[in-house]
């Protein structure tokens, strides 16, 4: 294997005019990278189970090209406050709503990844009226696969009880194809958040979608994929882990706007992994392609 080179978080925002900061949404404080301005209609960018905005950093140039651009930290997630109780759907829509309220938005645009996705989703069915084109990128919550529902908590909570390199590592190499894609840096970023005082606390809390009961209703029916009437781009992977291209395909037969892109060569990660073709197929959609 040909050897990559040094990357870091910092490489990928060369030349990008962005800022790092906080948002008090309602009762959640809400850490963000930001690019673009005011004058560009609204996207959020959501990321995925026990994620952080970096997750969106190999995308944040080519997207404040043409929107206002947040990535946001989720409540129980990365630097946003970490509320002492188990989170729900219904949490993370609340702490949206106070975002796009908080940034005076009647409307974004949506893409979330896993559990982003799953946020968006339900955000799509239950708030039309606060939703423009969304995307759903190797989403959560149709699926409930006991397998993969156990490894992701292991995995999750022996880095959450030890965050040491190795087990940080084998925590982001389950998100890739290619686990040469887990960078130093990008261990080093996620440790840190890991390495919070009420990470380990956090991390049971935003756990508890792995709990059986508690994702049954959660779950997003065919009948909700049925009810979304917006614009809809199912994002999907040959290498995902959580489940099959089959899943996105059938994801997207059921939204009735809704359409299917496959990366290849991808695992959950597809905007970090694959970030050209990734940009190329997001903003196209996005812009009304």
């Amino acid at each position: 294997m040909a050897h990559r080179g040094y990357e870091s978080v910092w490489s990928d925002l060369q030349q990008v005019e962005f800022s790092q900061g906080f948002l008090q949404a309602g009762p959640y404080r809400t850490r963000y990278l930001h690019t673009g301005d005011d004058s560009k209609p609204l996207l959020l960018l959501l990321h995925g189970i026990t994620g952080h905005a970096e997750a969106y950093v190999r995308n944040l140039r080519s997207h404040g090209e043409h929107f206002n651009t947040y990535a946001i930290d989720f409540i129980g997630h990365g630097y946003s406050s970490k509320p002492d109780q188990p989170l729900e759907i219904r949490h993370y829509l609340d702490q949206i709503q106070h975002v796009l309220d908080a940034l005076g938005a009647e409307r974004a645009y949506f893409s979330g990844e896993s559990l982003g996705g799953w946020v968006t989703a339900r955000m799509a069915q239950q708030h039309p009226d606060r939703v423009e084109r969304i995307v759903l990128n190797t989403m959560g919550g149709t699926m409930a696969n006991p397998k993969v529902m156990e490894r992701l908590y292991t995995l999750s909570m022996e880095a959450a009880e030890d965050p040491s390199w190795d087990r940080v590592r084998a925590r982001l190499e389950w998100l890739m194809a290619d686990p040469a894609m887990v960078t130093d840096d990008l261990i080093r970023t996620r440790q840190a958040i890991f390495e919070q005082p009420d990470w380990k606390t956090a991390c049971e809390m935003n756990m508890a979608l792995q709990n059986p009961e508690i994702r049954k209703r959660n779950m997003i029916s065919d009948d909700d994929l049925r009810s979304i009437a917006t614009e809809a781009l199912v994002i999907w992977t040959t290498k995902d882990p959580s489940g099959p291209v089959d899943e996105g395909r059938r994801i997207a037969q059921l939204i009735p706007k809704g359409r299917l892109a496959v990366i290849e060569n991808a695992g959950h990660w597809p905007q970090y992994e694959q970030t050209d073709e990734f940009n190329r197929i997001h903003l196209d959609f996005l812009l009304g392609g």
